[in-house]
């Protein structure tokens, strides 16, 4: 029986640590297929495996900050050899999220990012202030290193914590979405989902690819999406765009053609950055106000029903009490 009570109890632990090991990994490598040099170094402008140890903690808990710190040491591992910076470099990816983590529960965030104060927490908390300690560990652990001047420290440090917040801005709330959906999800609009999606797959790679700088054409699909599909739409749509232009980025093509690698940082991040704010940010304002309105709905609905039931009563007590008198009127002497 103990045998038994006590896999019971590691299994709560050991499997999400897993799990989030194993997608931290798969997110390091995915991140690593596009990476952009900034003084000699190879920084990532985005950096998946954030924004999953970010929405691992926000589903599992404390409890799987092993697999992050696992999933954080074999992504440094791919990329370096063991030396005396790992454990720094570790260490910053496991206390950042961990810092962003204890901030949003302070404030009483929730997951389903249905409020636009969920929203706001998790740009200014999560992603803009809890970053910068894993943006800075890195950053020192190269320059103590010798792998970093010093005068390339800063501009290093915030390549660094711009990639680490757009993990949490792009990525985070995908897989919130997908945590907190119907399955099998319900069929009611699948027409406008998949226009929706057809335009996406041709609107965004000519935005991306095209030498005019057309970015701002993705800006009405970001709108469509969280107007009917609210935050799943809009970051799916805001996901897969930057994505693209990511690409195109680091393969200085579309309109990133003749910039210096500074420069492309600076432009890409800007668009990725405004990009994520506005389909997250828009698409909790949209949801509050659906959520207040059924709110509403149902306060007046519950209202009339009690007006209802009211009405019934005063008319029942009415004939009632005419049918008392009539039954107990004296007949007239002559």
């Amino acid at each position: 029986m103990a045998a038994v009570v006590g896999t019971q109890e590691l299994r709560p632990q050991v499997v999400p640590a897993l799990t989030v090991a194993v997608c931290y990994y798969a997110g390091a490598r995915l991140g690593l297929l596009r990476q952009i040099v900034v003084e000699n170094v190879a920084v990532m402008p985005i950096w998946p495996p954030t924004g999953v140890a970010m929405a691992a903690l926000l589903i599992f808990g404390l409890r799987c900050w092993p697999g992050i710190a696992v999933g954080a040491l074999l992504a440094f591992l791919a990329i370096n050899e063991p030396g005396p910076e790992m454990l720094g470099t570790v260490a910053g990816n496991l206390v950042a999220p961990v810092c962003a983590y204890v901030m949003l529960r302070r404030v009483g965030f929730r997951t389903d990012l249905s409020r636009l104060r969920d929203g706001l927490a998790l740009v200014f908390l999560a992603a803009l202030l809890a970053m910068v300690i894993s943006a800075v560990a890195g950053s020192l652990m190269l320059l103590t290193t010798d792998r970093l001047a010093a005068s390339g420290f800063w501009p290093v440090c915030l390549a660094w914590w711009v990639g680490d917040a757009m993990g949490v801005l792009l990525v985070t709330p995908v897989l919130l979405s997908l945590y907190h959906a119907r399955w099998p999800p319900r069929l009611g609009r699948w027409k406008e989902a998949v226009a929706l999606a057809l335009v996406a797959c041709c609107v965004v790679p000519l935005a991306a690819y095209s030498f005019m700088s057309l970015l701002f054409l993705v800006h009405p699909l970001l709108i469509w999406s969280a107007l009917r599909f609210q935050v799943a739409g809009s970051t799916l749509c805001a996901l897969f765009t930057s994505v693209l232009v990511t690409i195109t980025a680091a393969d200085h093509v579309g309109s990133f053609v003749g910039l210096t690698p500074v420069e492309v940082v600076l432009k890409l991040q800007a668009f990725n950055g405004t990009m994520a704010l506005t389909a997250l940010l828009l698409s909790a304002v949209i949801t509050e106000q659906q959520n207040t309105r059924w709110s509403v709905e149902q306060a007046c609905q519950e209202l009339a029903e009690v007006l209802e039931h009211l009405t019934m009563g005063d008319s029942v007590t009415g004939r009632r009490t005419s049918a008392q008198n009539i039954g107990g009127r004296r007949p007239e002497g002559r």
